[in-house]
């Protein structure tokens, strides 16, 4: 697939990027290699990880002023999680306009939670250093405004496989049952669970065993609680 090109992206998302530093955040380590190895977006991603648990540690900081440090860190750590994360990048369509390598392309990649998540924090790091630190600030909450507003997904999205065993038991299902493949050379291995529940089967993707488990566990949770 032909990505589409960052000039739309910067549209959509209202912010006055630099269009080079968002098509370097757009650009996979895989399409880098296929490419003469020149420049990913590893470095953004480093910087745009800070600046998105900056943000989000203050505005739990100020909205919740009756909880405590471990309470304000367990919230944190489920809006910056992999999968909360990957939930942004697909409500925003950002699979679209990453630059894969034929391979990564090939098999999914546009739709991984880790290579979403990542390229999230990247595309923050360009904002920031595109139109400073309040606009990269307003855009990181624009985004996981949502996630911070659904109190429910706290608990989930910290520990999913746990939620989904406490919500297989409230519903009289029997206990989530896991099976998980893995593929690819050592230096790239990518797993995939299927979660059962009933007869509701989830599916989730990470770079270890236990990263699938809990995507999986994660969609489950998700899809149950809307039919209940």
């Amino acid at each position: 697939m032909t990505p589409r090109g960052p000039e739309e992206l910067a549209q959509k998302l209202e912010v006055d990027f630099d269009l080079e530093l968002l098509a370097l955040a757009l650009t996979h380590r895989s399409w880098a290699y296929e490419n003469g190895g020149v420049a990913h977006n590893e470095r953004l991603e480093f910087l745009g990880d800070s600046i998105l648990g900056q943000a989000v540690t203050v505005r739990l900081f100020r909205e919740n002023p009756d909880l405590d440090e471990g309470s304000l860190a367990k919230r944190r750590a489920a809006v910056v999680s992999t999968v909360a994360l990957a939930e942004v990048a697909r409500g925003i369509g950002l699979g679209e306009y990453v630059r894969l390598g034929r391979g990564e392309d090939q098999t999914g990649g546009r739709d991984k939670d880790s290579i979403l998540a990542d390229t999230t924090e990247a595309v923050i790091g360009a904002a920031f250093l595109s139109a400073g630190p309040e606009a990269a600030t307003a855009f990181v909450l624009r985004l996981v405004d949502p996630l911070l507003a659904d109190s429910e997904r706290y608990g989930a999205a910290i520990d999913p496989k746990t939620s989904l065993q406490e919500l297989a038991a409230r519903l009289g299902e029997t206990p989530p049952a896991y099976e998980v493949t893995a593929s690819g050379p050592d230096h790239d291995r990518r797993f995939v669970a299927t979660v059962r529940v009933g007869e509701h089967t989830s599916t989730g993707e990470g770079t270890s065993k236990k990263q699938a488990e809990m995507a999986a566990a994660l969609d489950a949770w998700r899809s149950l609680t809307a039919r209940a």
